[in-house]
């Protein structure tokens, strides 16, 4: 068909003409654009009151941020990648949080500990100061001894397992997540466990975000709790902390747990309480063919530290009483 013959619009449209809109009728590109209600305009909101809750939302405005801060990853984050529930009341969630940079507060060999504030600048008061774990990039980092804990231990893929052994730059980066994931595996079932650890509020990538461990001076100063092999406590609180660490250890061989790496560098002395830190490097009991090595290990390390404070203990006696709780 030629345009010649396509049907003419019928002569009578020309004449037509707008119909007349109301007033408050915007005919621009978006279509219907109704004005602000005026103060002497007779509409108002008592039409809205009729909404459902449930659609009605509180629109705030916040700053841009500033250098060494970043918005709240708590949303950004799986749920299983968020510590267990109950969340404890210092938590913060907000979606409108920010994170603070607060300084580096202990570096290692495979990890460095960062401060970080998170709180929402329109309710800053219930802000929080967490113990921010970062894993090392590959090129700044090694895994000492990393195939004598590891063994036992699978990866979900076999791709990932053949680059870790092969230890090349792929590798690496799997081996950094896989051991930030480990210690996060193992915060988690020790806190559900109600065992002596920082609650673990987030992993995100090699990040892992946990309670800040503290205590206050009597100045009211809030500080970083020292390490044990730091404290040299009274003959009654260092007995105290033999037996909490005692149970903590049976605990763990109860489930099936050795921690392999435990010292007096690793626990925090928070007062009159212990507090268990530096999980990556978790074995099976049963699983790994060194975990008993390592559990002998573990009691010969404490002990020793105890004894050098004065406390009589023995490591072999440590050991038995252990394996009368893993058997």
């Amino acid at each position: 068909m030629s345009h010649d013959n396509l049907p003419q619009h019928p002569q009578h449209v020309q004449n037509l003409q707008h119909p007349a809109f109301p007033d408050g009728f915007g005919t621009g590109a978006h279509g219907h654009v109704p004005q602000p209600y005026g103060p002497d305009d007779p509409s108002d909101l008592s039409d809205l009151a009729d909404i459902d809750d449930r659609f009605v939302f509180d629109f705030r405005a916040y700053d841009d941020l500033e250098d060494g801060q970043r918005w709240s990853t708590w949303l950004s984050v799986e749920p299983l990648s968020r510590g267990p529930e109950p969340l404890p009341d210092w938590v913060v969630t907000s979606q409108g949080a920010v994170d603070t940079e607060l300084g580096v507060l202990k570096t290692g060999k495979e990890a460095d500990v960062h401060l970080v504030e998170r709180a929402d600048p329109l309710d800053p008061g219930a802000g929080v100061v967490m113990a921010a774990k970062r894993y090392r990039s590959p090129e700044h980092r090694s895994f000492h001894r990393a195939a004598s804990y590891t063994e036992g231990r699978s990866m979900k893929r076999s791709r990932d397992e053949r680059a870790v052994k092969k230890k090349s730059t792929f590798g690496r980066q799997v081996a950094a997540g896989e051991w930030a994931v480990s210690e996060w595996g193992a915060l988690v079932r020790f806190w559900n466990l109600g065992l002596p650890v920082p609650y673990p509020v987030q992993i995100d990538g090699t990040e892992i975000l946990m309670e800040w461990i503290t205590v206050v001076d009597e100045d009211g100063t809030v500080r970083t709790a020292p390490r044990l092999a730091q404290t040299r406590p009274s003959p009654e609180l260092l007995a105290a902390y033999f037996e909490q660490l005692t149970g903590a250890l049976a605990t763990m061989v109860q489930n099936g747990v050795v921690h392999g790496d435990l010292s007096a560098y690793n626990i925090l002395a928070a007062g009159e309480r212990l507090v268990i830190i530096d999980l990556p490097q978790i074995v099976d009991l049963v699983g790994n063919l060194n975990a008993m090595s390592f559990l002998q290990r573990d009691c010969a390390n404490v002990c020793a530290w105890f004894r050098s404070r004065g406390l009589d203990v023995d490591e072999h006696a440590l050991f038995a009483e252990l394996m009368a709780h893993a058997f």
